[in-house]
């Protein structure tokens, strides 16, 4: 339908095995930045080997120097999750920070396990959505029901493309100027 505004919730869509979503918004957010955009959020950097695990890593779109681990060491012996709702709770503030300032576009990492039980950056979530703040989010289809309970069903769900985003994001951007 012709005029309608573009949903401002986006959440990439992430299987296992499917592109990665990781360096897609990653890309996106470099691509927007560049252009001049207001984007602020997290990004989830390449993740190094470590003897005890995965070293997960997020890093902050706006000030690449800033990075956040959320990933505690469990142990050599250790197969449950390894992720730490500590580092998790510190790299919250960087969504803080984009409702503050405001962010013209918002980046999320994850709506992951803490996120469905609503922990994690939920509260931060939904102060960007409550506040108007168009959102990227990758989210793993084990979570979709969770996600769409999460955003009442109100978010565009896309594949990890390039392509996708930029016609996503230029839609939102002609809007935003039309209505003001």
């Amino acid at each position: 339908m012709a005029g309608t505004m573009p949903a401002r919730i986006v959440a990439l869509l992430h299987e296992a095995g499917g592109p990665d979503p990781d360096a897609v918004l990653a890309a996106f957010a470099t691509r927007q930045l560049a252009a001049g955009h207001r984007v602020r959020g997290l990004v989830a950097l390449p993740h190094e080997a470590a003897p005890t695990g995965r070293h997960m890593v997020l890093g902050d779109v706006a000030d690449p120097t800033s990075r956040y681990p959320i990933s505690q060491a469990l142990g050599p012996a250790a197969c449950g999750c390894n992720l730490d709702p500590r580092g998790v709770a510190d790299a919250s503030e960087v969504l803080r920070r984009a409702v503050r300032e405001p962010a013209e576009l918002a980046l999320a990492n994850r709506f992951g396990t803490l996120e469905a039980q609503g922990r994690g950056m939920a509260d931060e979530l939904l102060a960007l959505m409550l506040a108007g703040i168009p959102l990227l989010i990758v989210v793993n289809t084990r979570y979709l029901a969770e996600w769409r309970d999460f955003t009442g069903g109100q978010a565009l769900e896309l594949p990890p493309s390039a392509a996708a985003l930029q016609h996503w994001w230029d839609a939102c951007r002609s809007t935003a100027a039309t209505a003001g």
